[in-house]
Parts: structure tokens; C-alpha cells; sequence
């Protein structure tokens, strides 16, 4: 079977992670937490998601010339992914996530962009052949939204379709949600957009219908354990998850995404395609990491029980 071809826009981190009993209060140092470092950013997380499940994904982003930035880089080409588009940046370091996760699988992260946040609509354009011949590109909000606002506009003036995931929630406006096939928040990042608080299902369609009053095509709410809410022009569809015991939740919704767009790729319908990737994003929350945490296709068969 031909791979699906995606292209992801996004950031790269190096993320260190310390599991705690619980997170610390302002002013409060916990002792005592194991630390791991691993792989992360949300583009690179839902690149390396995709490329696991079988997508052939071109990944574009900004690297410092430091030890992190050529890890990084080794990482993508070990897991398939075309780099030829991730510029090193010799004036901005790569960018680093300190991330803290409870025993509950809950976590606090604060992010030191570095060269995620130089990335530019330039850089995008150097992958236009790439970004105007994909099945769908997959956008972020952890780079600067001119830049993914150019690579939105890019991609979906040639019929592609566009996946943005609003994360990290921020003020968006309406011409960059009308390039967008499908807008995948979650309950906090809901709120932002719309000002409506994601409390049930009622109030979670309320809020995706305000949002594909703004343009948006198509609505995926994120919601956790009880798994996501579609809501399109035809349908408004609540679909489950797999209940699972949590052990980090950092990248569970890359996971989501990842998983999302190669279902997409691949010409699964949207329900089918949120049900694969309400699979990706549980199983993700059952490990450790962002990176090592995405499953790969026979991980992700095996823990769905076909």
C-alpha cells in the first residue's frame, strides 16, 4: 500500500520531564521525582506520530545548532521523515520544555521556544512543492501564526486539507480558521476560542457550532477519557475512547493528531478517523515521554484488540 504523504509545520523540543506525587505550588520545590529527557514539541510529537502509523511525512521546522537540534534531526531520519526542510538556526538554540506529571498522569509545562518561534513563512515556502502536493498538512500554535497562517493559506489554496490543532490556546482570527478543514481543540482551548466553558456535550456542540460560524469546516473536541465530539455541516457525533490508566498525558492529544491525519491521509471517513485517533491518544497517555510515548501501527492494532 502507497503511503500517505503529510506534511507537518511545527516546533521541535527537547523536553525534561520530572515525575512528582503531585505538582508543586508557587514558591514549593517537591524532592524526590525520577527525571527523564525525551523528545518533543507538538509538531514534532504529531510528525513522529504519523510516521509511525505508516505516513510518508515531510516535516518542516527550526533547530538551533546545538546538541539538541542535531538529536533532533537524527531522531526524524531514524523514524522516516523527510528533514530536508528543518533549517538550523545558528543564532537561537532549539527549543526546550520543562515539564512536571503527577501520579495521576497530569502535567505542568512552561517552554522556552528558541528557535521554534524564528521559524518564517520563508522557511514554509521552501516546502511549497511539498505543502501544495500533500494529502493533508497538519499545523500547530507553538511557532509564530503568520507562519502558520502562510502554510494554512498555501496548502489550502490548492484543495489540501488542513488539520490545526490550537495548541497552545491563542486568539485566532476568522481568515485563518477559513483555511481550515479541521479544527481539533480540546475542552481549555475551546474555552479560549469561543468564551463558551466545555462543562458536558451539550455545551461542547454549542461551542463547535460557534466555531464553524467563524469558517471552520469541521469541529473535533478533545475530550479527554469520555474521547471526542465531531461536528460538521451533516453531523454532530460524540466518539468514545478506550479507558485506560494514565501515566503522563503530556502529548496525548499529538498523539491524536498525529494519528487524525494519517486516518485522513489514508481516506478514512472523520468518525472512523476519530476513533482511530481517540486509540493514539490513550495509548500515548500509557507511557512515558512525548516522542517515545507515540504507538507505532502494530502497537496501536494490538492495543485496540483487533
Amino acid at each position: 500500500m502507497n503511503r500517505p504523504k503529510i506534511v507537518v509545520v511545527g516546533s521541535s523540543n527537547t523536553d525534561m520531564v520530572i515525575k512528582l506525587d503531585r505538582l508543586p505550588g508557587p514558591g514549593e520545590t517537591i524532592i524526590g521525582g525520577d527525571f527523564i529527557m525525551a523528545a518533543g514539541g507538538k509538531g514534532a510529537n504529531q510528525a513522529v506520530a504519523a510516521a509511525r502509523l505508516g505516513g510518508e511525512v515531510t516535516f518542516v521546522a527550526r533547530v538551533g545548532a546545538d546538541i539538541f537540534g542535531k538529536q533532533a534531526i537524527q531522531n526524524f531520519q531514524e523514524e522516516g521523515i523527510n528533514t530536508d526542510f528543518i533549517v538550523v538556526d545558528q543564532e537561537h538554540p532549539s527549543g526546550v520544555a520543562l515539564i512536571f506529571v503527577d501520579q495521576k498522569g497530569e502535567n505542568s509545562i512552561a517552554v522556552a521556544s528558541g528557535a521554534n518561534s524564528r521559524l518564517s513563512a520563508q522557511d514554509v515556502a521552501a516546502a511549497r512543492v511539498e505543502l501544495e502536493n500533500t494529502a493533508v498538512l497538519l499545523v500547530q500554535l507553538e511557532t509564530p501564526l503568520e507562519t502558520v497562517r502562510y502554510a494554512a493559506r498555501t496548502a489550502a489554496e490548492k484543495g489540501v486539507r488542513v488539520i490545526l490543532n490550537p495548541a497552545p490556546a491563542r486568539e485566532l482570527d476568522d481568515a485563518l480558521l477559513s483555511y481550515i478543514t479541521m479544527l481539533t481543540p480540546n475542552e481549555s482551548e475551546t474555552e479560549l476560542l469561543t468564551g463558551v466553558k466545555v462543562e458536558d456535550e451539550e455545551s461542547a456542540r454549542a461551542a463547535a457550532q460557534h466555531l464553524r460560524s467563524r469558517g471552520v469546516a469541521n469541529v473535533i473536541i478533545t475530550l479527554g477519557a469520555q474521547g471526542s465530539l465531531i461536528v460538521t455541516e451533516e453531523q454532530s457525533v460524540m466518539v468514545p475512547t478506550k479507558q485506560v490508566q494514565a501515566v503522563d498525558t503530556t502529548a496525548a492529544g499529538d498523539g491524536f493528531n498525529g494519528a487524525l491525519a494519517y486516518a485522513i491521509a489514508v481516506g478514512k471517513s472523520l468518525e472512523e478517523a476519530a476513533r482511530f485517533a481517540n486509540l493514539a491518544g490513550a495509548f500515548s497517555a500509557t507511557r512515558m515521554g512525548a516522542q517515545p510515548s507515540m504507538p507505532s501501527r502494530d502497537e496501536l492494532r494490538q492495543f485496540s484488540g483487533e
